[in-house]
């Protein structure tokens, strides 16, 4: 009968001081770089030369029960891991944990709400420093209950009560900043097709260019805004009625990419060329469609990596007890991207 071997038992710091010829606590001292602990040159390589044999890897969970700390960033979203568009959300949060010496823990809930509080629970069991609870899109959001019980920042969205902080992009000065733009190269019938939804971005991007309107001295024609689905057949139907109005404009702020990619192709249909005909600007800086229209598509970007790593910081400040002031309500302007349409 063939002998069952006994599963290899992980190396331990004891097993290192040995292979070292040092004490416990100096293996200690050399992982940790302990300052005011004077070790020689020649003791700290023989440490973690027999670290690197041995394999050593210290006890994370350990190590956070006595530190009350586990360097976790709990990070839950609907399903800004699944589509390119926001992913650079996650990038600047990843990006600003690392260089805190933490790291995220993604879980992904697909709009999911028993999903979402299972993902809160288990985060939760997990002694994380804080949670980032971020949307696809800027929006008001319910939250599982159990997220009051820790450091919260919220990504893309807000709770109606501003109870809790918050980072999103800047719609109304979007709009404003998109609108000057066509204003800049000598437009003045400039069209507006919105969106339908009554969301921030909506109700934001169409203050922003009523505002620039207003400071160039043009007064706001509701014949010049149409309103449709945020998508590339709303971006056809709205170039369509606005190109075939009378006096029809010179220009087109579409809510977002999508929207634009629509309106080029109801330009196409009339014969009209982009930017020699009409203008167009969008809102995003999808790159996957921005960049790879023709022409280019001259848009305003969303500043999703710059909202991770401000949530992130923010987080890391609240857990840490480094801030004192109410929950802060944070806005991130978007910058233009010039390209070929306008």
């Amino acid at each position: 009968m063939a002998r069952v071997s006994k599963p290899k038992r992980a190396p331990t710091m004891s097993d290192v001081a040995k292979l070292a010829g040092v004490s416990q606590p100096t293996v200690s001292y050399v992982m940790n770089n302990t300052p005011n602990v004077t070790i020689l040159e020649e003791t700290k390589t023989r440490v973690r030369a027999a670290i690197k044999k041995l394999g050593y890897r210290r006890n994370a969970m350990a190590q956070s029960l006595r530190s009350q700390r586990s360097d976790i960033i709990g990070f839950i979203t609907d399903e800004i891991a699944i589509t390119p568009h926001a992913g650079r959300i996650f990038e600047g949060a990843q990006d600003a944990a690392w260089k805190n010496g933490k790291i995220l823990l993604l879980v992904n809930t697909k709009r999911q709400p028993d999903l979402e509080q299972t993902a809160t629970e288990m985060l939760l069991e997990r002694q994380v420093e804080g949670i980032l609870y971020a949307t696809m899109y800027h929006h008001a959001v319910e939250l599982p209950v159990a997220l009051r019980d820790v450091p919260t920042v919220l990504l893309d969205c807000f709770v109606e009560d501003h109870s809790l902080p918050s980072v999103v992009p800047d719609e109304l000065e979007g709009g404003y900043t998109a609108t000057r733009a066509l204003l800049a190269k000598g437009h003045r019938r400039i069209g507006f097709i919105n969106n339908t939804d009554p969301i921030p971005a909506t109700l934001g991007r169409l203050e922003g260019y009523k505002k620039a309107l207003s400071e160039a001295k043009i007064r706001f024609d509701k014949n010049l805004v149409t309103h449709d689905l945020s998508e590339q057949g709303g971006g056809y139907r709205g170039a369509l009625h606005l190109m075939q109005i009378s006096n029809p404009p010179t220009a087109l702020f579409c809510f977002n990419d999508r929207v634009a990619m629509g309106a080029y192709d109801g330009l196409r249909k009339l014969n009209l060329r982009v930017p020699d005909d009409v203008a167009v600007i969008g809102f995003d800086n999808q790159e996957i469609i921005a960049g790879h229209l023709f022409p280019p598509l001259s848009t305003m970007e969303l500043p999703h990596y710059k909202m991770g790593a401000w949530a992130v910081n923010q987080l890391i400040q609240i857990s840490e007890g480094k801030t004192r002031a109410g929950p802060i309500q944070h806005k991130i302007r978007c910058e233009l991207v010039e390209r070929a349409s306008i």
